[in-house]
């Protein structure tokens, strides 16, 4: 078998080193040599994420040491992490962790442990002892969606197993969870025989950034012995003495997952789990702790990009994250209407500069808002305080925009419906721009399916001719979310739009293309049915040509003598056709008219006299022509 004919193959003899990256190189930029795709910049990770990386390296090589060595030497890779994280985040010093690859991980092992450690027969008896009590895992509304399912599935439990807090409907924000609302179902559960296991509390939810009441939660899982989990982005800052007291509860929670990469800009380094518990053989069951040596090595890109960092620049890393959030108070501006959040996702579409670390989030109770979360991107993007104004003065102008079209709106809608039936406005509340129209064609007795053919067609040639008219106004087929089809999107608009002039422009470069298009089709028509006429007079003066001079001339050889021998007078003529008027008509009056005005006057044309040769007989020649 010839393998070296198929990319897709694995080569027989191998391939060296720079063919190898050369390949790797070309598979990450094969989307940049195609015309429609934008060209991607990979990020420039900097010297601590070039730290991250040489951890990989390193810990593949440490891997092949000798196992004694290998163990001493993981053991203090994951210590020293250990302590430093806890310090760090103000955590129990006598405090563990738990390094994954997936940041759920760590909340499924926490699971695994708290399911040990409550049922005590679980290890010899497994599933069957949960019949019991059923376990309740409770989770807020605002949580990371699939986080529950997931739980549910990883630990092989129903899931009437989750329990999903409302939020605060009448006090305190929308977004943390109702503490007298969990009360309630946790009483109700322990009347139903249930087993109220474990709380998830959020340090900033996932769409909006809010913080849980966590001091309160503590309180309620001490009191009905539940155990406390707490994430979200907001835990990064609990290093700060001075940060709000909800923060500092986090500190006293039973375990706490944190995502160091993303926050400091390290490149693929693991999140980890911070958690206490005084049982190795329970934390060893439930996978928090491994036996194997190479495990522990997840720790190393974190240790040594830490190490490279130091305390005061992993506090400088977060300080200037939550810094940029506090600039000209973005975070207030972040929450705004949803024609403010579909707007700026438009723009986000068209402006490259603007799309990185700029999110738009569709939240329950305030429909789409616009996201800037700098703990999460700030650090790998490099996002600077210049980044951020740039931003707030583009949200700004969106603003003022949106507000124009939104006060223009209705003007819109009835200067459409002055015009109908040549236009129709269409309900497109998706659309944050100043509507949606389209052009209709008139005409009666058309089939329905050609006339939708035509009607897509003018719409599209209107569309083209707007998109060239010399204006700021942008003009388009509509976003992929949007429902109606074949229509014109108009987008944004200042305050100086004329909107009577505006769609008096529409319906006239509607009506003209409608009307271009009748005369064409009528044109087509009228060639068509004279081509037809014509190919008759030509079959009939074919047919008079063979009446008037017989079959023999019709002969190639004989016709050829006959003519010589005795020409013949033809009596067909040339024919023109006219595309104007359809018709095929004679060309004698063309010749005649021609003939006369190439004719020399007499007196210009000198008197010859010609003799005929003897013996030779002068044939007389006959111009026709035929088109």
């Amino acid at each position: 078998m010839n393998c070296e004919n198929c990319s897709s193959c694995l080569l027989c003899s191998g391939q060296d080193v720079a063919t190898v990256l050369r390949l790797v190189h070309n598979l990450i930029h094969e989307e940049e040599d195609e015309e429609d795709k934008p060209s991607q910049k990979m990020q420039n990770v900097g010297e601590h994420g070039q730290m991250a990386l040489l951890g990989h390296s390193l810990a593949a090589y440490i891997s092949m040491m000798d196992k004694e060595q290998l163990r001493k030497l993981t053991t203090r890779i994951q210590s020293d992490t250990t302590l430093w994280l806890c310090r760090l985040f103000r955590y129990d010093p006598n405090g563990s962790t738990c390094f994954h690859e997936d940041d759920r991980d760590g909340l499924v092992k926490v699971c695994r442990l708290v399911i040990n450690a409550r049922y005590e027969e679980y290890a010899t008896e497994g599933y069957v002892v949960l019949n019991t009590r059923q376990p309740v895992i409770y989770q807020s509304a605002s949580c990371r969606p699939g986080l529950g399912q997931h739980l549910c599935s990883q630990l092989g439990l129903p899931l009437s197993s989750l329990c999903t807090v409302p939020c605060n409907t009448l006090f305190g924000s929308q977004h943390q969870m109702d503490v007298a609302l969990l009360e309630k179902l946790i009483k109700e559960d322990i009347n139903a025989g249930k087993l109220p296991l474990l709380l998830i509390a959020n340090a900033g939810t996932p769409g909006a950034g809010h913080t849980d009441k966590l001091g309160r939660l503590k309180e309620l899982c001490d009191q009905y012995n539940m155990w406390l989990h707490v994430e979200g982005v907001n835990v990064s800052s609990v290093y700060r003495y001075w940060s709000f007291m909800s923060l500092q509860a986090a500190t006293r929670s039973d375990s706490m997952t944190l995502t160091p990469g993303p926050w400091l800009g390290l490149p693929a380094v693991t999140a980890v789990t911070l958690y206490r518990h005084e049982d190795p053989a329970l934390s060893l069951a439930a996978g928090l702790t491994s036996s194997h040596p190479v495990e522990k090595l997840r720790a190393l890109p974190l240790w040594l990009s830490l190490q490279y960092l130091g305390h005061n620049g992993i506090v400088q890393k977060i300080k200037h994250a939550t810094t940029l959030v506090r600039i000209t108070n973005i975070g207030n501006m972040s929450r705004i209407c949803t024609y403010i959040g579909k707007t700026f996702m438009l723009s986000k579409s068209q402006q490259g500069k603007y799309c990185h670390g700029i999110d738009v989030v569709e939240l329950e109770d305030e429909a789409t808002c616009v996201r800037f979360s700098p703990l999460l991107t700030a650090a790998v993007l490099g996002t600077r305080e210049e980044d951020v104004e740039s931003i707030v003065e583009k949200m700004t102008e969106l603003v003022f925009v949106m507000s124009s079209t939104m006060s223009l709106r209705e003007d819109f809608r009835e200067e459409t419906h002055k015009r109908s039936p040549s236009l129709r406005y269409i309900n497109e509340f998706a659309w944050p721009g100043l509507g949606v129209v389209r052009y209709e064609m008139q005409a009666n007795g058309m089939d329905e399916d050609r006339k939708k053919q035509e009607q897509e067609k003018i719409n599209t040639e209107l569309l083209k001719k707007l998109q060239d008219l010399d204006t700021d106004i942008l003009f388009s087929t509509g976003p992929e979310f949007v429902t109606e089809q074949g229509c014109i999107f108009v987008g944004m608009v200042t305050d100086d739009v004329d909107v009577s002039d505006l769609v008096d422009t529409i319906a006239a470069l509607g009506r003209d293309i409608e009307e271009s298009g009748k005369l064409l089709q009528n044109m087509t028509e009228v060639v068509r049915k004279g081509i037809l006429e014509a190919e008759l007079q030509l079959q009939k003066a074919n047919e008079e040509k063979l009446v008037e001079e017989g079959m023999l001339r019709q002969l190639p050889v004989v016709g050829s003598v006959l003519n010589w021998f005795s020409p013949i007078q033809s009596s067909i003529k040339g024919r023109t056709f006219s595309l104007a008027a359809g018709s095929l008509d004679s060309t004698e009056v063309t010749y005649s008219t021609k003939a006369q005005a190439d004719r020399p006057s007499l007196q210009d044309t000198p008197i010859s006299s010609s003799k005929k040769l003897p013996g030779k007989i002068v044939p007389a020649f006959h111009s026709h022509s035929l088109w």
